[in-house]
C-alpha cells in the first residue's frame, strides 16, 4: 500500500518557481539558472531579458490576508539577494560595472492550481 506523503514547503516552492519560470518564458525571457545558492542566500530564478540578467525572487501566498506576496520581500531579504547576485556575477567573471542586470519579483496569489501571477520589474535596486 502506498502512503500519501504531504508535500514540504520546499517542494511547493519548487512548483511555484516552475510556474513563475514558465510565465517569464512566455513573456520572452530566457531561462539561465534556478536556485543559485551562496553563503549569503539564494536566488530563485536567473533569467535573461535581452542582454540584461534578471535575478528573480518568487513569492507565493494562498491569500492576501497578510498583504500581497511581493510586499513580503523584506529589506533584509533584498540585501541577501543583492549579495548573492554580486557573487553570481563574480563567479561568471562579470561585475556590476560591466553588466546589465535587475531585480524582479514574481508573486503568485490564490489557489495553487491556478494562481494569479504578478510580475514586478525592477522591484528593488542594489546598493
Amino acid at each position: 500500500m502506498l502512503k500519501w506523503i504531504k508535500p514540504t514547503n520546499r517542494s511547493k516552492g519548487f512548483l511555484f518557481e516552475e510556474l513563475a519560470k514558465n510565465y517569464l518564458i512566455t513573456n520572452q525571457l530566457e531561462f539561465v539558472e534556478s536556485n543559485f545558492y551562496s553563503r549569503f542566500g539564494e536566488i530563485d530564478l536567473i533569467m535573461k531579458d535581452g542582454k540584461t540578467l534578471v535575478f528573480v525572487e518568487v513569492k507565493y501566498r494562498k491569500s492576501d490576508r497578510f498583504g500581497n506576496p511581493s510586499a513580503l520581500v523584506s529589506l533584509s531579504k533584498q540585501k541577501k539577494i543583492i549579495k548573492t547576485a554580486k557573487f553570481y556575477l563574480l563567479k561568471k567573471q562579470l561585475n556590476e560595472y560591466n553588466s546589465y542586470f535587475r531585480y524582479d519579483v514574481v508573486s503568485l496569489l490564490g489557489p495553487a492550481d491556478n494562481p494569479q501571477i504578478t510580475w514586478l520589474k525592477n522591484a528593488f535596486y542594489g546598493v
